[in-house]
């Protein structure tokens, strides 16, 4: 036995409890106790009731463009993705340009891109494609509806999620190529050697496989996305973050206002995290 061994035997045996302590989650007991103050507050305390109060419908906004943003990313990041393990240089090229280009820009300057560049642009697009189309007396519906969209009809909340979409589109692509390239190689030779298809071996051999090993990273963007839904604030919609701003500029209460806005994101990314922490337990007994 050496030394260190036999000094760590001596002190537990002069405190025994002194390695149960070592176990102990103590900051989820500080979590636990800050919340437990905070809920405190917002049910025996006005000022953090109506402050709470007035924040409800930013949470149902916030989940809503955090839900909405993340499906649409999804589905951007699977088909950018397929660009990157692409052997076409043309969709290689275009798919490697969107995910360094988005990656190397903050996210809030997306946003606002989008809002204040990008949905302009394609507004005006869509109004020369309905001339062109009302001129040429093709699709004359089609046209009429396109030369009628105005940049008003698109909302701040239509937007934000645009946004948040294209920006976490570029991160999913990613974590999917990681999920595709993990996959090993004779797989996809083995279902090519079978008369499949490209398309088809991705379809029933890779993805399933790629999808199952990358759900948890997915599910850690989403809890980030739910935390970054915030910088849409900054086009001065409704959510979580911007009801504060107003509560706080209408009471002039700091404290209450901010302590009751991290309480709500804390509990939203807490919950979030079990959750994701459940599917990995899962997929791993699996």
């Amino acid at each position: 036995m050496t030394a260190a061994e036999r000094i760590k035997r001596r002190e537990s045996k002069l405190l025994p409890w002194t390695g149960k302590l070592e176990g102990v989650p103590w900051w989820a007991l500080i979590l636990l106790l800050l919340g437990l103050w905070i809920l405190y507050l917002i049910l025996n305390t006005e000022v953090y009731r109506d402050a709470f109060l007035f924040l409800l419908e930013g949470i149902r906004l916030t989940i809503l463009i955090t839900l909405s943003a993340f499906a649409i990313s999804l589905v951007l990041g699977l088909i950018t993705a397929f660009g990157r393990v692409s052997k076409n240089p043309i969709f290689y090229t275009i798919a490697s340009l969107y995910v360094e280009v988005i990656r190397g820009v903050p996210i809030l300057v997306q946003i606002l891109y989008v809002a204040y560049v990008l949905t302009p642009l394609a507004i005006e697009l869509a109004n020369n494609l309905g001339n062109l189309l009302l001129r040429q007396n093709i699709l004359v519906q089609l046209g009429a509806t396109l030369a009628g969209w105005h940049i008003r009809d698109v909302g701040m909340e239509a937007r934000a999620i645009i946004g948040l979409a294209i920006a976490y589109g570029a991160f999913e692509a990613e974590i999917y190529r990681a999920g595709i390239q993990s996959i090993e190689k004779g797989q996809m030779e083995a279902a090519r050697s079978l008369g499949m298809t490209y398309f088809q071996a991705m379809r029933y051999i890779i993805l399933p496989q790629a999808i199952r090993r990358v759900l948890p990273p997915l599910g850690n963007d989403f809890i980030a996305m739910l935390k970054d839904s915030s910088l849409v604030s900054a086009l001065a919609v409704r959510e979580l973050t911007q009801l504060a701003k107003l509560n706080r500029a209408r009471t002039f209460l700091t404290y209450p206002t901010w302590n009751t806005v991290s309480f709500l994101y804390l509990t939203m990314t807490i919950l979030l995290s079990l959750l994701v922490q459940f599917m990995e337990r899962r997929m791993a007994i699996e």
